[in-house]
């Protein structure tokens, strides 16, 4: 096995233990662009993990980033996979550094924030966190419309990261991070122990259907464009957003019970919604 095809395998490996519904989406990619979407994934995953659970976080990250900045020099650092998939990538698509540079900062926003006090605050932790990997997507998906395209790709990273948020409020709160914004909570009178105390309230439904509205309101915006994508791009990028937006459903039926449990779509349920989108197409 050549060297390329190997590092493309490893970063297929990352996403396929790690994010199951995306890999799934993206799978329906043509060869080539799916295995570029994995490099990417392979970049925002190693950055995620290294805030998450390196031993020195800081340091780590400022390691990488000047790995990021050697890289961009034409120079390949050794030691990780990533950077030959990435080089074949950056060779092949008109890549949007800035927002690998963004995805490195929002990264480094977990190291010195966890507390946030306005919806803007968490919007703009959204984009650098989210709203940058589809800024980072775009030119793979879509090459000829980044432009046109910006916004939606923009909407949708800001719907997933939302999404996740409202999925990940337990796991969060034993890194004691809480992301949902100071203002909603003090709206409907739900406090940081109401949180802390695990219970499903009145209250923090109101807070989780607020913040859940909007990340409503940002996958419309971002399927609104759809028509935009060139046709092998429409399936996995609809396919995405359909599957994190049933994460909202799949809380809504277990009763808002996000601090003792996982939410997740079942494999059987993403194909129902493949098939349900074919159909549409019709």
């Amino acid at each position: 096995m050549d060297s390329l095809k190997k590092a493309y395998q490893q970063c297929e490996e990352m996403i396929k233990q790690n994010s199951k519904t995306f890999y799934k989406a993206f799978s329906l990619l043509p060869l080539r662009k799916k295995q570029s979407v994995w490099a990417v994934y392979a970049f925002c995953r190693t950055v995620d993990d290294i805030v998450d659970e390196g031993d020195s976080p800081a340091a780590e990250l400022a390691a990488f980033e000047q790995e990021f900045h050697l890289f961009l020099s034409g120079t390949r650092p050794s030691g990780r996979f990533l950077w030959e998939a990435l080089e074949d990538t950056f060779s092949r698509f008109e890549m949007d550094v800035q927002a690998f540079r963004d995805m490195i900062e929002g990264q480094r926003m977990d190291l010195t924030k966890n507390r946030y006090s306005t919806v803007d605050e968490v919007l703009s932790y959204s984009y650098h966190v989210a709203g940058t990997v589809g800024l980072m997507l775009l030119p793979i998906l879509a090459p000829k419309k980044t432009g046109v395209l910006r916004n939606s790709a923009l909407s949708l990273g800001l719907a997933m990261q939302l999404t996740n948020i409202l999925r990940d409020i337990g796991e969060d709160l034993d890194r004691n991070r809480i992301y949902l914004p100071k203002d909603v909570m003090n709206q409907f009178s739900c406090s940081e122990d109401d949180l802390k105390s695990g219970i499903v309230t009145e209250a923090f439904i109101s807070v989780w259907e607020y913040m859940a509205f909007e990340a409503e309101a940002y996958y419309e915006e971002a399927m609104d464009t759809l028509h935009e994508y060139p046709l092998h791009s429409r399936k996995p990028v609809q396919a995405a957003a359909h599957f994190y937006k049933a994460i909202l459903n799949k809380i809504r039926q277990n009763q808002y019970q996000v601090f003792s449990k996982r939410n997740f779509v079942t494999q059987d349920e993403k194909l129902s919604i493949l098939s349900q989108l074919e159909e549409s197409a019709l």
